[in-house]
């Protein structure tokens, strides 16, 4: 999901490998040893969770992470918890990269210490303030200066043990300034508009003879205005802290009015240091990529001459192949290739084109495709992106049960534990199929080679290798594609029921989407594929609630709250390509709720009336359009752009090959030229697309450098990305903001 910005789509995704935690303090007792997992969260919202590794203070957890990103942040945050069966799992430490940080790590594995968690550095979001410096004459005729303070609304503040009550506190500082003023408490709402007015004395009455129209300059240095957002708490621990703002009153100017946002920081003993490895240390290898996408027609030139590859002679002079030359490694051109021909349907002949002319080249035939070639690279690529999903639906609910379950399923006799039954392994191994390479395993080919076994197999290769379209209700067993807990608000079948929220277990197969009371248990709730009329999110202000969408059926919709953005956008995914064949899916929909007797998006009052807004694209039945061609043909441009030193000294290896017909020089030894003016021709043309859109992006920056306001609420003050963005284009540009 892309953020749009100015005519610009810029997508954010991160990949990342979580290896291992080493010298974790040990636990205060005679154990020691710690029950350890790994979160991932963006800001202070959990995205990805890692198993719990047991009773170890070095666990090896060796897990992928990948997401696309669909909300800014600041920090990409790392946490280590303790498990803790009878109370709430306990924080070890924490690593938090800022976004800004991110690009000094990228690739690379990099041990970073862990720090400690304290609430005063868990800080998340915004607040909008007003401030207003006016002369007031007093009931004596004296005159005093006073600051009006306007806290308006405050935005992203984070979901503290699943409520947000926030409220705010301001007061001014400076000498023996205490004054402290309190908004009222905005319940279960983490975007709150406060919209409150709070006024202090900044100078004391003067005579109207003696009148001043500024405030000493000395005074004003000395005071600040402190706001500090709190949760309004039940517990007995008190209200919690979400973050802070100073603003000095030097900021007033001579105009006396200072309007901005800000980003909450934390507070000033939020920051505690620790010695080096004190908490233990966490590895990892942060991966994280931002494409800034321009409208389709920015990228026809680089995008044709890539698409002509395929049919290009020789095909070592194409624009592809030429990427796959100047790259450092052939894995990072070969994926938006793959994605770029595949969502254009041209992937079939670009291999064949690739594959032949490695075969072609290839002295000893058993190395073909083994080597690290564009045509290998390639080839895996494209297997990965046709048989990914089919693994995942076919494979990871049985490998999801096996590490959930922890059923011991080992039958070899020499790894048999003491503690465990060779016959009671086996009646947990009947659950998954298994490999009969091992002598031991011979027991299960019988169960195994049954009849009904051998027809189901049948029945799928017949369908698979069908070129005819079919339904997915064609399979007869209901194959599970995604399921956790979500919240649900009741669905309102009884006219005067209490439409609360749930807690509860969905599951979706390609049959139906149900909803459990918890896991195991029959479904509550069942809602045929064929129903979903669409997918679409529900706007925030609804119900007050973030990450929430709507499985839309045709007398009414089901509201879902996700537990994260993330996981929002993967059902919301899932949802639509799994419904996308239905023939009567919606054009339009209500992006809000109907709610009190009317459409809050519309206000239409009949709960029947058509949508108000267009639905989102659906997706096809295969993968094609599930790739973005614009964003490809963007990263492929970055690539070109960071090789560009290569492509330079390759059109010198053109023009050495196509002058002398003597001995190659070393330099141009690596790489493969069949034909020098056909490659130099291509050369020519991509450095010319590529410096086209190099320049379209200077423009776009410079344009945005000159418009954007520091303080806005796309760019608060503290936004210290925006910061060093200011400070590049300070050095390379005469524009100020």
């Amino acid at each position: 999901m892309a953020v749009e910005e100015e005519g610009l789509r810029v997508f954010q995704s991160v990949k990342i490998k979580i290896g291992e935690a080493k010298n974790i303090p040990p636990y205060p007792g005679p154990n020691k040893m710690r029950d350890c997992y790994c979160t991932v969260n963006l800001d202070q919202e959990e995205v990805f969770r890692t198993k719990t590794l047991e009773k170890s203070l070095c666990p090896f957890y060796g897990e992928d992470f990948y997401c696309e990103i669909p909300r800014s942040f600041r920090h990409l945050s790392f946490y280590i918890f303790d498990r803790d069966v009878f109370r709430r799992d306990s924080s070890i430490g924490k690593v938090a990269v800022k976004k800004e940080d991110l690009q000094k790590y990228h690739g690379k594995d990099h041990w970073f210490p862990l720090q400690p968690v304290c609430a005063d550095s868990e800080v998340q979001g915004k607040v909008h303030l007003e401030l207003r410096l006016s002369e007031v004459i007093t009931d004596s005729g004296g005159v005093c200066h006073k600051l009006a303070t306007r806290v308006l609304e405050c935005q992203d503040l984070p979901i503290v043990n699943n409520q947000c009550d926030p409220y705010a506190a301001v007061s001014l500082l400076g000498p023996s300034r205490s004054e402290a003023k309190k908004t009222k408490v905005k319940r279960k709402n983490n975007n709150p508009q406060f919209d409150e007015v709070f006024f202090f004395e900044v100078t004391k009455p003067l005579s109207y003879t003696k009148r001043q129209f500024d405030v000493e300059e000395d005074d004003v240095d000395k005071l600040a205005l402190k706001v500090d957002l709190w949760n309004a708490s039940n517990l007995k621990f008190g209200d919690e802290f979400l973050g802070e703002v100073r603003v000095p009153l030097k900021v007033l100017g001579q105009s006396g009015v200072h309007d901005a946002w800000y980003f909450l920081q934390p507070r000033d003993n939020g920051n505690k240091s620790v010695k080096a490895d004190e908490l233990g240390s966490l590895r990892l290898n942060i991966v994280y990529t931002e494409d800034h996408v321009f409208p389709t027609e920015h990228y026809n030139p680089l995008r044709d001459l890539l698409l002509q590859s395929a049919h290009l002679e020789p095909v070592s002079a194409s624009a592809a192949h030429i990427l796959g030359e100047v790259c450092r490694e052939k894995q990072e051109a070969a994926v938006p290739l793959v994605r770029l021909f595949l969502h254009y349907g041209k992937i079939v002949p670009f291999l064949s084109a690739i594959a032949h002319a490695e075969i072609s080249r290839t002295q000893d035939p058993n190395t073909i495709f083994r080597g690290n070639s564009l045509t290998s690279k390639c080839i895996d690529e494209t297997m990965k992106l046709a048989g990914m999903h089919y693994l995942r639906v076919t494979l990871k609910p049985i490998i999801d049960e096996i590490c959930t379950d922890h059923k011991p399923c080992e039958i070899d006799p020499v790894k048999l534990k003491e503690s465990e039954n060779l016959d009671t392994n086996r009646v947990s191994l009947n659950g998954f199929r298994a490999n009969f390479k091992e002598s031991y395993m011979a027991a299960f080919y019988d169960y195994f080679n049954e009849q009904k076994y051998a027809d189901a197999v049948k029945n799928f290769l017949d369908l698979i290798s069908s070129s005819a379209r079919w339904d997915q209700k064609s399979i007869e067993t209901p194959i599970m594609l995604k399921e956790g807990f979500m919240i649900k608000r009741a669905q309102g079948r009884n006219r005067f029921g209490l439409k609360n929220f749930k807690k509860r277990w969905f599951r979706l197969t390609n049959h139906e989407f149900t909803y459990h009371k918890t896991k195991g248990e029959g479904a509550l709730c069942s809602i045929p594929i064929e129903n979903i009329l669409a997918v679409e999110r529900l706007e925030e202000e609804s119900f007050k609630m973030k990450n929430m969408f709507q499985v839309i059926q045709p007398e009414r919709a089901l509201y879902i709250q996700a537990n994260n953005c993330v996981e929002a956008r993967d059902w919301i995914d899932i949802l639509t390509k799994v419904s996308q064949c239905n023939r009567k899916r919606l054009s339009t929909y209500h992006p809000s709720a109907f709610l009190n007797g009317h459409w809050l998006c519309c206000k239409l009052s009949a709960d029947t009336a058509p949508g108000c807004t267009p639905c989102t694209g659906g997706l096809p039945a295969n993968i094609q359009l599930d790739v973005d061609g614009d964003r490809e043909t963007e990263r492929i441009y970055s690539l070109y752009s960071t090789y560009m030193a290569k492509l330079v000294k390759m059109q010198e290896a053109c023009g050495s090959k196509s002058v002398y017909d003597g001995p190659e020089q070393e330099e141009y030894s690596t790489f493969v030229i069949d034909d020098p003016q056909e490659t130099y021709k291509t050369l020519r043309l991509v450095i010319s697309a590529v410096q086209t859109l190099e320049q379209q992006h200077m423009q776009y920056k410079r344009d945005k450098f000159r418009k954007t306001k520091y303080g806005s609420q796309e760019h608060p003050i503290g936004d210290q990305s925006f910061q060093c963005y200011i400070r590049q284009q300070s050095e390379s540009s005469t524009y100020s903001i």
